[in-house]
């Protein structure tokens, strides 16, 4: 058997033994943003930002050192639905005190979420370029990784990424709270 079906047989046999993917290594860190996609392996780096890893960005909450700034997609209930629909929202547990700024990790940005996003951001930091802003969806999320990346061709000088998102957050055994779309 080629070495190639060999590895393929022994991820399925993991998917199925565990009855999750196996994680691939790290994506190639793109000169543009992704644009699809958005739930696959993401890079180890993001130029212009550093990463961060579970343990730092737990001290920087504690020490209160960074805005941290959730861009998980929100998918809001629909207006004029017909009568006698049932709509079940989805529940946000995000890292407690983060702005969540949704729908701004696409990699492409009409104007007016454009506007939602840099109006957020100014919500809490005012004109300040420096101030150290998180960034964080989910594990192999690359919403996060756009508007990171974002924040940076924007200016934004003390910007910080944290790959693991809200699933590494919580395996480290850190407190979550519901949040809710800021402006929405």
């Amino acid at each position: 058997m080629p070495a190639g079906r060999w590895v393929a047989a022994i991820v399925s046999a993991l998917v199925l033994w565990t009855g999750t993917p196996v994680s691939a290594a790290p994506a190639p860190e793109p000169d543009g943003y992704r644009m699809e996609d958005y739930r696959a392996a993401v890079p180890a780096t993001l130029k212009g930002a550093r990463v961060v890893s579970t343990e730092e960005a737990v001290d920087l909450w504690k020490n209160k050192r960074a805005l941290f700034v959730d861009v998980l997609p929100y998918d809001p209930k629909p207006k004029n639905l017909p009568a006698g629909t049932i709509w079940k929202e989805k529940i946000r547990q995000g890292i407690p005190g983060s702005i969540w700024l949704a729908n701004v990790g696409y990699g492409v940005l009409n104007k007016e979420m454009e506007t939602y996003f840099r109006d957020g951001l100014k919500s809490r930091l005012g004109d300040d370029r420096d101030r150290l802003v998180l960034f964080y969806c989910q594990k192999d999320c690359w919403m996060s990784w756009n508007a990171a990346k974002r924040a940076v061709e924007w200016g934004y000088r003390a910007v910080l990424w944290y790959p693991p998102g809200t699933d590494g957050w919580m395996a480290a055994g850190q407190p979550t709270q519901r949040n809710v779309p800021w402006g929405f």
